[in-house]
């Protein structure tokens, strides 16, 4: 599940959102959201430079994590969203498509005829994510 984008700012700084499964041994609270676990949410990341972003993901314990394409760059929704967050690692269940199979996500999709739900789920802190450790586990299990 590799859907994905970023968008450079002004300032030099990117954006990258990316579509993950949700971790299996995080212990953070689905809250109604949807998300249990393996379920899609999607990981928003503030950072200089795109390998930067992807480093601060792979350094919380998210070790397969790849950004190819950009097929679904974040919206400038999430960009704020994103922006207004001290961490600048933020994630909420991704949206599902509906039963015409129409993503309601991405510039494309947002001018389509389309009805798209009003309710949105809010952004949570990557703590929410992975449990009250704040890491998602070990890279490789102990020898």
């Amino acid at each position: 599940m590799a859907g994905g984008g970023f968008c450079r700012l002004p300032n030099g700084t990117v954006v990258v959102a990316l579509t993950l499964t949700r971790p299996a041994d995080g212990t953070g609270s689905c809250g109604g959201t949807g998300a249990g676990p393996g379920a899609p949410v999607r990981v928003l990341v503030h950072a200089a430079n795109r390998a930067r972003a992807l480093t601060r993901l792979r350094n919380l314990g998210l070790r397969a994590v790849y950004l190819r394409g950009n097929d679904r760059p974040p919206t400038p929704d999430e960009v704020t969203a994103v922006l207004h967050h001290p961490d600048g690692l933020l994630w909420r269940a991704a949206p599902q498509p509906d039963a015409a199979g129409v993503r309601p996500l991405g510039p494309v999709h947002q001018a389509s005829s389309q009805p798209v739900s009003s309710c949105q789920e809010l952004w949570h802190p990557i703590r929410a994510l992975l449990g009250p450790s704040g890491y998602a586990g070990p890279a490789r299990p102990a020898a």
